[in-house]
């Protein structure tokens, strides 16, 4: 009989696709297992059992079954001592405080409605799609279906939701809001009078859509840089309006030239958009060329159209010289023009569909009707939109003219502004010393494999997004090497836990922890969870699970928080509101208060319930609630508190272990494992396949705390295997931390 010992000290990749459970040519087969399931990876190497759940808070809001998405929980984070959890719901936010000085957290608001009164856009069927950026009080919420949002904070323990709302003139005849041509190049616009309410738009073909009209009122159209306001919709070519300012167009110093001996005047204004016969009225202008004011100013009508930018009008007097001048005219018109445009934003076009904020400037992108749009803010001014005279601190527009049209779904403000699309991954590149303005702002396609709606997340010099189809996650980093994105997959080993997500978080290394980690919510209510260290080149996956689904996470600093759906017992399902606590051992769980081993659990859990006791470092054992009391009498009498929740499988199963002998691999001989040398941390329960370590019997004296165990034990097995395995479970809901093992095989 042969014996050779095999070490398996580092599961640093986590759990592997079955696809690779023969691969034991490649590095990662002993470094990795076949299943890992709520335990942590460790920058060590090993695997820490996750922690339990605590219970914070149980919801209210009855679960609709025919929706997926219940909730959405989102950071919002002012200071290191003034942190909330915000959860979006279908037309409800409710605000959690977590304390500064405690820690604990509690509800505070539950809002239904905005500052106007007005029902909320929050809906079921769209929370995952949202996207949001947060400066100081406010974060805004993004999504195509409705204007951005604003969570505002105004106090400590208040907040309110308003409608994001674009800065305007003093006299609010102009916003200062993004317009786009929609119309093609050769439509007209005629406008019945320069000034007034209830005037009629004409388009010289169909324009206005008469199957949603509304849609149309209440948005604005540019005319001249004049602005319109929509009242209504007669047909596809006719609709009516309020003119919020003199439809006048104010012309540059300087624009009026005079050729003498001539009647004929020059007025240059880029894309005039007029016709010969065009009817204009001229006003505020000086002499010039010796034709006085009151033969430039009044009704005049377009004679020529030498070009876009150049027209002539007949002067009521000839010229005397050729001159450049004539101060700084204005003129208005009702001519047909097709230099006009629709603003943006609305019911119609669709709003954006993704936000951040980037060198000091509000982002959105990626409305419905310009999907692969861009818009920035003038610097510093988040709310001002105006593209300006293209100087340095203007708003910015740009479109992805990268080939087919891109649906953007995502902007994420890194070294450089990054731009995750349906169908490519493009970014901005910010410059050294340089802000970004109009004239150097650029877009740049990188890689084109496309992303999902899941957010993605900044974590170890990386962003991690998901792509589309939701199988595979991706690392889009800067390569110094090929000067240019890639973008790696790093989830081909574990592509199985990777299940249609519709959530990702990141928690950061922090404190006396060195790891990273990224938890990717599935629609099948799992998690997978990767463990990131770049400068360790170590990444792996594992699975969450829980006796329920979860909804929602959010992570705050160190911490990390989760919706949960749980039966209570009857049948009955509630969210709850918890958090990844390593006091505990159970999710949903709480330390209880009791008299003589007796504990009222009813504001948690209904009748029928199965629930785990623990005391301390004892597990007392697995009751079932009746009458709304656990009764733990019958084997401790002694109790007057104990953390009770609902257990949670972990397991550690390892590939089938291999070994290389002089004449070649073990692989397919039959073989068996001898013993199990298991290097523990702090641990109090541990089955190694049907061998229970640390078990205590029910006669034994439960006011003894059970002593954890630091060190290697020893486990002796029989049985013989074409693929031996090591499977570790538990039967206590106790502590567990395993560092690495060694199997003894025999032959």
């Amino acid at each position: 009989m042969e014996k050779i010992r095999v070490p398996l000290t580092n599961f640093q990749f986590g759990e592997v696709s079955p696809s690779l459970t023969s691969r034991t040519d490649i590095q990662i087969y002993n470094q990795s297992a076949q299943r890992v399931k709520n335990f942590l990876l460790r920058s060590e190497g090993g695997l820490l059992k996750r922690a339990g759940l605590e219970s914070i808070y149980q919801y209210d809001t009855t679960i609709d079954t025919s929706k997926t998405q219940q909730c959405r929980l989102l950071p919002f984070i002012f200071s290191d001592d003034e942190q909330y959890i915000i959860s979006l719901e279908n037309a409800k936010v409710r605000i959690f405080q977590i304390s500064p000085s405690t820690g604990d957290v509690s509800l505070i608001q539950t809002i239904t409605s905005d500052i106007a009164s007005a029902a909320l856009p929050f809906d079921h069927d769209y929370l995952h799609e949202y996207t949001f950026a947060q400066a100081g009080d406010v974060m805004f919420i993004a999504h195509q279906l409705f204007m951005p949002r604003q969570l505002v904070r105004t106090s400590l323990t208040t907040f309110q939701v308003e409608t994001f709302a674009f800065d305007q003139k003093s006299d609010a005849t102009v916003v200062y809001q993004p317009f786009y041509p929609f119309q093609t190049p050769t439509m007209t616009l005629d406008v019945s009078a320069t000034t007034g309410n209830g005037v009629t738009l004409t388009t010289s073909s169909a324009y206005w859509d008469t199957s949603s009209p509304s849609k149309h009122i209440g948005t604005t159209i540019r005319y001249n840089k004049s602005e319109i306001e929509i009242t209504g919709v007669t047909n596809s070519t006719t609709a009516t309006g309020n003119i919020l300012d003199e439809l006048k167009v104010k012309l540059s110093p300087n624009s009026v030239r005079t050729n003498e001996g001539s009647n004929k005047i020059e007025i240059t204004f880029a894309s005039h958009g007029l016709s010969v016969g065009n009817a204009i009225t001229i006003s505020d202008s000086g002499t010039v060329g010796g034709i006085s004011v009151g033969n430039i100013n009044g009704s005049r009508t377009v004679a020529e159209v030498i070009s876009d930018d150049v027209f002539t009008v007949t002067a009521g007097g000839s010229a005397t010289s050729s001159e450049l001048g004539g101060g700084t005219p204005s003129y208005s018109t009702h001519a047909p023009i097709t230099s006009w445009d629709e603003q943006s934003y609305s019911s119609l076009r669709g709003f954006p569909a993704a936000v951040t904020f980037h060198e000091n400037r509000l982002v959105f992108a990626g409305t419905l009707a310009q999907p692969d749009s861009i818009w920035f803010s003038k610097s510093g001014k988040y709310f001002n939109f105006d593209i300006g005279k293209s100087e340095d601190n203007d708003s910015i527009h740009l479109t992805a003219a990268v080939g087919e049209v891109q649906q953007i779904r995502h902007i994420v403000s890194n070294r450089d502004l990054q731009i995750f699309a349906a169908s490519a991954e493009m970014y901005i590149p910010s410059f050294q010393n340089q802000p970004l303005t109009p004239t150097n702002a650029q877009l740049k396609k990188q890689t084109p494999f496309g992303s999902g709606f899941i957010r993605p997340q900044l974590i170890d010099g990386a962003t991690l997004f998901v792509q589309k189809g939701g199988q595979i996650a991706r690392e889009y980093i800067f390569s110094d090497g090929e000067d240019a994105y890639v973008a790696n997959p790093i989830s081909t080993t574990a592509s199985h836990l990777i299940k249609t997500p519709i959530e990702m978080n990141a928690l950061y290394g922090a404190l006396a922890r060195a790891e990273n980690y990224i938890f990717v919510l599935n629609n099948d209510g799992t998690m997978a969870v990767f463990n990131s260290n770049r400068a360790e080149q170590r990444a792996g996956w594992v699975e969450f699970t829980t006796d329920g689904i979860f909804h929602s996470c959010v992570t705050i600093d160190d911490r990390v928080f989760a919706n949960v759906e749980y039966d209570l017992g009857d049948g009955t399902t509630k969210i709850v509101l918890c958090e990844f606590n390593r006091l505990f051992n159970t999710d949903m769980a709480k330390v209880y208060s009791g008299s003589n081993s007796v504990f009222n659990v009813s504001a948690d859990f209904n009748n029928g319930a199965v629930v785990n006791v623990i005391h301390g470092n004892n597990f007392i054992g697995e009751f079932t609630v009746s009458g709304g009391n656990v009764d733990v009498s019958s084997v401790d009498a002694s109790l007057t508190f104990a953390e009770i929740g609902k257990k949670f499988d972990v397991e550690l199963k390892t590939n089938p272990i291999d070994a290389t002998l002089g004449n070649g691999p073990v692989t397919g001989i039959p073989r068996g494992i001898s013993a199990v040398f298991l290097d523990l941390t702090d641990t109090l329960s541990v089955k190694v396949n049907d061998t229970n370590l640390l078990v205590r019997n029910v006669t034994d004296d439960l006011s003894q705390q059970l002593t954890p165990v630091t060190g290697r034990k020893e486990f002796r097995l029989l049985g013989y295997s074409r693929d031996p395995q090591v499977t570790i479970t538990q039967d206590a809901p106790l502590d567990l931390q395993v560092n690495g093992l060694v199997a003894e095989l025999i032959f």
